[in-house]
């Protein structure tokens, strides 16, 4: 039994069973698909919010685990100098998209297509994260190396829809991110006194930057990043409050992404134009061309790819970037307002979750070798 939960786990079946619930459910029974998850449940949220606003926190927290552990001594992105290197990826791989989408769009598409540009921007973490796991291993540098990509990525996409796609309704409140500020002063504080427990840590100041997110009119989801880092810990201790925490909710997420698929992935398969190929082709192309480049130049000034990390485990992390999907569905709905034109953008981002398996062969024709934990 044991096996096939981790089996399950291991390769985030809840996840992909998710996905396919979603697709089927919307295009076989699109009214009864909508009414579920529109529908209020808890204090007027309906199950979208509960799914996107409060059970990704946890995922990112857990995706934030991987990174603070991988730059602490003896990990992948240790020194921290290491760490620079992804960084200058994840901005190649938001400029690469924009550069290769206008391009695209100059040339196949329509002056009223312009304002998707931030579409091929996204990576959908929760697939990305799977596939690298899938490809690399899970204890390959690349896969470290991806999730700190990811994660900047995700944040910088937060910042787009929040500059560029704004909601005339919810305009951005920059006064609450003081409140953030001060969950993480927080947070410094329980680490100076010593609390080893990771309650007050995850439900004291993290409920407090989630709160100060939420009415800054920002993704709240990302709230856990920044308090994670302060949960103590000893890399020689394995019952540190981070590994802890680690432990009592990564089943919770990984089993949860369920719900994520489920309610993510409800679109309709709609027309599909040129549009559909510009958004999928800038994510492809744009990130692998931007990840791989701005990598390279990052090299060049000084800051090093992770020990196991070439040219070829370079290019194939840009494949695993490329899959836009959830959060690239998201954009689209904030870029377009015309159903068709809307469609056919999401259609591109639904075709990006393809890309995993274009992942998986350039894994296999670059021969790339798996590190498992």
């Amino acid at each position: 039994m044991n096996k096939f939960v981790n089996f399950l786990r291991d390769y985030s079946i809840p996840l992909i069973a998710g996905v396919f619930v979603a697709l089927i459910w919307a295009n076989t029974a699109p009214e009864s698909y909508h009414t579920v998850m529109e529908t209020e449940l808890i204090l007027g949220k309906d199950f979208h919010f509960l799914v996107n606003d409060i059970f990704m926190a946890f995922f990112f927290s857990i995706a934030a685990v991987e990174i603070v552990v991988s730059v602490m001594k003896g990990g992948a992105l240790n020194p921290v100098k290491k760490a620079i290197n992804p960084l200058f990826a994840t901005f190649g791989g938001v400029l690469g998209p924009v550069a290769v989408y206008f391009i695209l769009n100059h040339f196949f598409g329509a002056p009223e297509f312009a304002r998707g540009w931030g579409i091929p921007t996204a990576t959908d973490i929760a697939l990305a994260w799977l596939v690298a796991r899938v490809v690399f291993g899970a204890g390959h540098p690349a896969v470290k190396f991806l999730l700190l990509l990811a994660i900047v990525d995700d944040g910088l996409g937060l910042g787009i829809i929040a500059i560029f796609y704004p909601d005339p309704l919810h305009p951005v409140a920059p006064i609450y991110l003081l409140g953030v500020l001060g969950a993480m002063v927080l947070a410094f504080a329980l680490k100076k006194m010593k609390v080893q427990s990771y309650l007050p840590y995850i439900f004291g100041a993290g409920t407090l930057s989630w709160v100060c997110l939420h009415y800054a009119h920002l993704h709240p989801a990302l709230a856990l990043v920044f308090i994670v880092p302060f949960l103590p810990h000893d890399p020689s201790e394995p019952d540190s409050s981070l590994m802890n925490f680690e432990h009592a909710f990564k089943p919770f997420v990984d089993f949860g992404l369920f719900f994520f698929g489920l309610s993510n992935a409800g679109v309709e398969l709609s027309g599909i134009g040129a549009l559909t190929w510009i958004v999928l082709y800038a994510l492809i192309f744009g990130k692998v061309i931007g990840i791989w480049g701005m990598a390279n130049i990052g090299k060049m000034l000084g800051f090093p790819l992770p020990d196991g990390m070439g040219q070829k485990e370079l290019i194939t992390v840009g494949v695993v970037a490329a899959m836009g999907l959830t959060v690239a569905l998201f954009v689209s709905g904030a870029a377009f307002v015309d159903p068709v034109i809307q469609g056919a953008a999401k259609m591109g981002a639904l075709f990006s979750g393809f890309v995993a398996i274009l992942a998986v062969i350039v894994g296999k024709v670059f021969n790339i070798k798996k590190i498992e934990e």
